[in-house]
């Protein structure tokens, strides 16, 4: 029986028998893809090909390609560990053809694979095969058909099948086409409805998809017209786990050696017996939540491996639950102390043969893990606290309901409840949006909120669970800032690369227009004035990449002397093109001879700042720790910014450290070695390089090697030496996002310049400050026993401090007599006057200026114990702005609450607020109204106290 390393291993060794070129699996952040929140698919890495953005040596590719289906339009989460086949983290296997092999290739591999005895030898007995059945006006795929038909699939084994299933589409507008699906028939045990004689395509569970061939023979256009692709290609998926369960005769997926010795590592780490013959019921739960671990466990481990930091927001968000679902089902399983960081080094163990790059992360990942178990504990603990206590309002809500008889105004949270069918008349439910709160909030998942319902006899509200959920989607999907990216602009498509001389020389004479483009258009000429994009054959100007922005310069005529174009940048509108964006001087014709010359001053500069960028990188790494990796660049010629992962703020002595250490590098005056077409497996294994955050490497790359302080992989342009670059500047640091900082930075003569402010910046700060410099000497002259200040930048910096005591001493000063004034009104007859009798309750609003919220909290505690019992209203206005807040005792909590006293308050004023029913706050924009306002609010209350 093969290992379903052997499994992955035998199927790339197949394609590459067959020609294809093997390649390593790309990141799980898609590189330079802001459509995509994660890696999904095996094509992902090719999808600038398929649209002809991009070009590769080579037009068969075969890969194994880390994949997360856990955010966005794919998400698998909420059906982890309780299917047997879903998953966050999964491995696909393809087989991909650039406009080389089509059809008739694709299924004659797929089932020469798949059936064959040298390979994975399955039984054709039990496949079956689906082909697109010409849905929606388009033409049936009789093609594929006949061709699986000439494999000796019977046919009525062949299945014509609609658009859901059978065609495929990267996006609204691109590249798409019909495909074919074979599926394996796991046998009746496998059904999840208990279907015994259920036949294809019943989607019980018993059939399962094991391959998905994508035949893309169309470009899909605004308008919906399909137009035939001039080169047809080839894209395929195989679920590893899938065909791995498959050839390892088992059922679930879990069952298989890609999960088994993790799930039994959970259950060492949980306390948890693996034992079948115990309580069955108590099993299934516990194998439910050793497979959610596990499963979560491979897709943390290998997100943040990739560069994924734990966040509030985007794809730190999707880890962030994943962690935290994992660390809640090991409290099912009453494991209440940290270990899921520990589940990192069994994800190593099982995977590293594959993935190399674990060997060196799983350290970094899993102190990741520790911070985020730690950080998440206090949150579980709050989460349990609130879901207990919506679950006693609920049974409250429910108690008061069958107490008065009759159906009761229902609280804001009532209003959230659906139509429940499956709740009885005296069943308490807990709203659906009250649960996804808690769900979304704290990190607990649905089946745990669903238990804790079914424990304390509170129906959970399904419906409008699903509701607040696709809502959140919703929210999810308009914030997400991807966009669908289209086909190359046919004007580019066509065009040969052009040659890059600008490594070696600033200028090549004698360049062709190779071709022009002007608004989108290719057009023959640009007249002067116009501005367009121009194509040359070869070029010494460096196209925007890897952070390092493009190059500006000129264009010559063939006189050598006349200017004819300016250069205002260039970039790569498809690999290996380099568009010069150019506005004209004199008419410029495709197949004219120019001279490209690059603006060598901002070239200079720039190269000073990626040579620096890269210093700035080593530095970070030495002394804060090998962890960091970069995240994010930006070289340009007046300044640098560097993204890095790291969990905290970095120090100023550590800023002032790395800028030491990379300074001495420059006084060293290393020289910048660059080699070129170096074997990348060669470059990371025995050069030991840096990679890229976001950058595509081919097989052949190029090393930037810095004495042995800085190896890197990099196609910019360097200084020949390090003393080049004159002195390095570190401006500032600061957040990008949770785990990821920035520095920004500077050199040579944008450093000489900061250093001129700073020098006349010193003078004026000199002498403000030289008096209290003076007053630390003596009349005679000698320095005063006392210390002071080293510096005038200390001694500004003191006096700052000083004036800064003085405020907040005064501000305080000020607050504690508004809070004197406005308690000593309390005793007033104004305020005894303004005590009413409303329905036998006690109702006070008030009017006291010029408080902060705190203060007013305060304020409406004393008032409170003041009455006894009954509800306190208080208004105060400051700077045009109103703030009100609503206390009410306790005991009369069931018939008044706080927060509906305020909204009608708040109203008049133009604003809005709300809270618990003792005590809500709100604000407000017009201070006219508050008087208004507030002599209303006793009519608020007696219309509540008139509701039976």
């Amino acid at each position: 029986m093969l290992t379903g390393s052997e499994i992955r291993r035998k199927f790339l060794d197949f394609f590459v028998l067959q020609g294809h070129k093997e390649v390593h699996s790309s990141s799980l952040v898609p590189a330079n893809d802001p459509t995509l929140l994660f890696t999904n698919a095996g094509m992902n890495q090719f999808k600038d090909v398929f649209l002809g953005l991009e070009k590769r040596d080579y037009s068969r590719a075969t890969s194994s390609q880390k994949c997360v289906r856990a955010g966005g339009k794919h998400n698998d989460l909420e059906n982890v560990g309780f299917t047997n086949r879903h998953h966050t983290f999964f491995e696909m296997l393809g087989n991909f053809s650039f406009g080389d092999y089509f059809k008739k290739d694709a299924i004659g591999y797929a089932w020469e694979l798949i059936t064959s005895p040298e390979w994975f030898g399955i039984d054709k007995s039990k496949l079956y095969v689906s082909v697109f059945n010409g849905e929606g006006g388009m033409q049936r795929d009789a093609e594929a058909y006949d061709l699986w038909a000439a494999q000796g699939v019977p046919k009525d084994r062949i299945f014509e099948m609609g658009l859901k299933d059978n065609f495929w589409q990267m996006g609204d507008t691109g590249p798409c086409g019909p495909c074919s699906e074979i599926y394996y028939d796991m046998g009746p045990a496998a059904s999840d409805q208990g279907h015994a004689d259920c036949a294809f395509p019943c989607d019980c569970g018993r059939y399962v998809e094991i391959w998905n061939l994508v035949f893309m023979q169309f470009d899909r256009d605004a308008s919906g017209k399909l137009t035939p692709l001039p080169k047809p290609s080839i894209d395929t998926g195989m679920g590893l786990e899938r065909v791995t369960a498959v050839l390892q005769r088992v059922i679930s997926n879990y069952e298989t050696d890609l999960f088994t010795p993790v799930i039994k590592r959970a259950a060492e780490l949980t306390g948890t017996s693996l034992n079948k013959e115990l309580n069955k019921e108590a099993h299934t739960k516990s194998a439910a939540s050793l497979r959610v671990i596990a499963d979560h466990s491979r897709a943390a481990t290998f997100l943040i491996s990739d560069g994924v930091i734990p966040a509030n927001e985007g794809r730190g968000y999707v880890l962030r639950k994943i962690i935290r679902r994992a660390i809640t089902h090991g409290r099912l399983l009453g494991q209440t102390k940290p270990f899921l960081y520990q589940m990192v080094f069994a994800v190593r163990d099982l995977m590293h043969s594959a993935y190399p790059e674990l060997n060196e992360a799983a350290d970094r990942v899993s102190r990741m893990v520790l911070s985020e178990e730690t950080r998440f504990s206090h949150t579980l603990d709050l989460g349990l606290s609130t879901l207990e206590q919506e679950l006693s309002h609920a049974k409250l809500q429910e108690a008061q309901r069958l107490k008065v008889g009759k159906a009761v105004e229902n609280t804001w949270r009532d209003a959230e409840v659906s139509d429940v069918s499956s709740a009885s008349p005296n069943e308490p439910v807990l709203s659906g949006a009250a649960a996804f709160r808690v769900y979304d909030t704290f990190g607990l998942p649905r089946d745990f909120i669903e238990d804790a319902c079914r424990d304390q006899g509170v129906v959970f509200d399904e419906a409008g669970f699903d509701r607040a959920m696709e809502e959140q989607k919703t929210r999810a999907r308009a914030s997400w800032k991807g966009a669908a990216k289209q086909t190359a602009n046919p004007a580019y498509q066509q065009l040969p690369k052009s040659e890059f001389e600008g490594y070696r020389q600033t200028r090549s004479d004698g360049c062709e227009v190779l071709a022009i483009i002007h608004n989108g258009q290719g057009v023959r000429e640009l007249k002067a004035g116009e501005s367009g994009e121009i194509i040359l054959d070869h070029t010494p100007l460096y196209a925007e990449a890897g952070g390092q922005v493009g190059d500006r310069g000129w264009f010559y005529s063939d006189d050598h002397n006349t200017v004819v174009a300016e250069v205002t940048g260039c970039y790569y509108p498809v690999q290996g093109v380099r568009a010069h964006q150019v506005v004209v001087k004199s008419p410029l014709r495709v197949g004219d001879k120019v001279d490209a010359v690059v603006d060598t001053h901002i070239r200079q500069a720039t190269m000073r700042n990626h040579t620096a960028t890269h210093l700035l990188h080593a530095g970070l790494r030495e002394v804060l720790g090998k962890h960091v990796k970069q995240a994010g660049s930006l070289v340009a010629p007046d300044h640098l910014r560097f993204d890095f992962s790291h969990f905290t703020g970095v120090e100023d002595e550590e800023l002032q450290d790395i800028e030491d250490l990379i300074n001495k590098e420059l006084l060293r005056n290393q020289k910048v070695e660059t080699i070129v077409d170096v074997p990348i497996d060669v470059a990371v294994n025995e050069y030991h390089a840096m990679a890229l955050f976001g950058e595509k490497y081919g097989d052949k790359v190029r090393v930037v090697k810095i004495g042995d302080f800085s190896t890197e992989l990099c196609g910019g342009t360097h200084t020949a030496a390090t003393g080049e670059i004159g002195l390095i500047k570190i401006l500032k640091e600061g957040s990008v996002s949770s785990g990821v900082r920035r520095v920004e930075a500077i050199t040579g003569e944008g450093s000489l310049r900061h250093f001129r402010r700073d020098h006349q910046l010193e003078n004026v700060v000199s002498a403000f400050v030289s008096p209290i410099l003076s007053q630390k000497t003596r009349k005679d002259g000698a320095p005063s026993s006392e210390a002071g200040p080293a510096s005038p930048a200390e001694a500004l910096k003191a006096e700052f401090e000083k004036k800064d005591a003085e405020i907040k001493r005064l501000t305080r000063e000020l607050d504690q007599a508004r809070m004197k004034s406005a308690s000593a009104s309390i005793g007033t007859a104004d305020v005894g006057e303004r005590v009413k009798e409303v329905k036998g309750v006690k109702v006070l609003a008030h009017r006291v200026d010029n408080l902060e919220r705190a203060q007013l909290r305060t304020l409406v505690d004393q008032l409170r114990d003041k009455i006894g019992s009954g509800v306190v209203i208080l208004g105060s206005a400051s700077n045009g702005n109103v703030s009100l807040i609503v206390g009410v005792t306790k005991d009369l909590t069931g018939r008044v609450q706080a927060g509906k006293v305020i909204g009608p308050v708040a109203q008049k004023v133009g604003g809005k607020g709300g809270g618990r029913p003792d005590l809500a706050e709100a604000g407000g924009k017009d201070a006219s109204a508050l008087d208004a306002a507030l002599d209303g609010a006793y009519g608020v209350v007696e219309g509540l106290l008139a509701i039976p």
